[in-house]
């Protein structure tokens, strides 16, 4: 067993408010390496914690001889070059989601992984939610039978000011979007839940706030951009599902509380799990949910509670440990074939809205 796993971080936002924090809570964890596009943000969040290397860019990440896993926290425009280029040098990676710009990306990714036979992984970090496992193993064992209808909703107003800043979020040509940034979750839970994949879908992408002011000059940039999206799926049958639809609604433009649920319909009841990780089940008939109780995922030291950050303490952890042993995989996360097969969806989902209709997803 390799007594410690090196680490490089490509990336300073989403990094240092989750991966930062659940990596140096890790035995055997040590991130050795940071870049950001921004060499002042790698620098600032290297003296937080105390990472001992800033790199003037991403390819000396991964050229260094002590980083073994190199975690890709960019915008995903720039995730296919770095991902195969790690691949290359013959070492592990993570990468955000979504998993690349498009299918023809992910495609390429999923081949070089498994080429190189390397532990190469997505950060569905919900996966690992101890409520999202105990919902997935009370829907297998057959406690509501086929599922009729899943739905997924994730509301939020964090985008809905107009006077927030124009960024890589608001450009289409970096890969913003709520549909990439959510719907890959989404996507990707009902594809693991269920064990089936998402045969047709029907989208539409909604801009409402269509300028945003210039950081640096304050004038109004083009947004173009989706901050708003609604997607009806189908699913192919199996033992789970029998002409099972699926609900996506999406939106960082409604204020009031942040929902986040999760709800699947079957044929004796129903269950849910809501944000943070909130689990419960309906009887048919009773008109109301009643709460199931679990013990709750544990959370890193300096995170902010949330459904993201507690499924990271684990995820961030089981890499490591599967990195210790010499293993290529980790339970129950999502491989780059798994973020393959939710891109494909991404972009049906995007050809529905042009087109204005249902299409197959291929």
């Amino acid at each position: 067993m390799k007594e410690t796993i090196g680490i490089g971080i490509i990336g300073t936002g989403f990094a240092r408010t989750t991966q930062l924090p659940a990596f140096r809570a890790c035995t055997g964890a040590r991130v050795v390496a940071i870049a950001s596009g921004h060499r002042a943000n790698a620098e600032a969040v290297a003296r937080e914690f105390d990472i001992p290397n800033v790199a003037d860019g991403w390819r000396e990440v991964v050229a260094r001889p002590d980083v073994d896993l190199v975690s890709i926290v960019t915008p995903p425009v720039t995730h296919a070059e770095i991902a195969l280029a790690v691949l290359d040098a013959g070492k592990a990676v993570l990468c955000e989601k979504p998993m690349a710009m498009n299918a023809a990306e992910t495609d390429a990714m999923r081949q070089r992984a498994a080429q190189a036979q390397a532990l190469a992984l997505v950060d569905h970090e919900l996966r690992l939610l101890a409520g999202r496992q105990r919902l997935r193993a009370r829907l297998h064992a057959g406690e509501i039978g086929r599922v009729r209808h899943i739905r997924f909703r994730y509301s939020a107003d964090s985008r809905a000011s107009a006077t927030r800043a124009w960024d890589w979020w608001s450009d289409e040509r970096a890969g913003g979007g709520v549909l990439g940034a959510i719907g890959s979750h989404a996507v990707d839970a009902c594809r693991w839940l269920l064990d089936a994949e998402v045969t047709n879908v029907c989208a539409q992408l909604v801009t409402h706030v269509s300028e945003r002011p210039d950081e640096r000059t304050g004038e109004l940039r083009k947004v173009t951009t989706d901050d708003e999206a609604n997607l009806l799926l189908r699913f192919t049958d199996g033992s789970l599902t029998a002409g099972t639809t699926g609900t996506i609604s999406l939106s960082m433009v409604e204020s009031g509380q942040m929902e986040h649920s999760l709800a699947l319909y079957g044929e004796r009841g129903a269950l849910m799990i809501a944000e943070p990780e909130e689990l419960f089940r309906a009887e048919p008939g009773a008109g109301a949910w009643q709460r199931i109780k679990f013990t709750p995922t544990p959370i890193a030291r300096g995170m902010r509670d949330g459904s993201w950050s507690r499924g990271f303490t684990v995820f961030a952890c089981e890499i490591v440990k599967a990195l210790r042993a010499g293993r290529n995989t980790v339970a129950h996360a999502a491989a780059f074939a798994d973020g393959h097969r939710a891109q494909l969806v991404l972009d049906a989902a995007r050809r529905s809205h042009e087109r204005g209709c249902w299409v197959s997803v291929k």
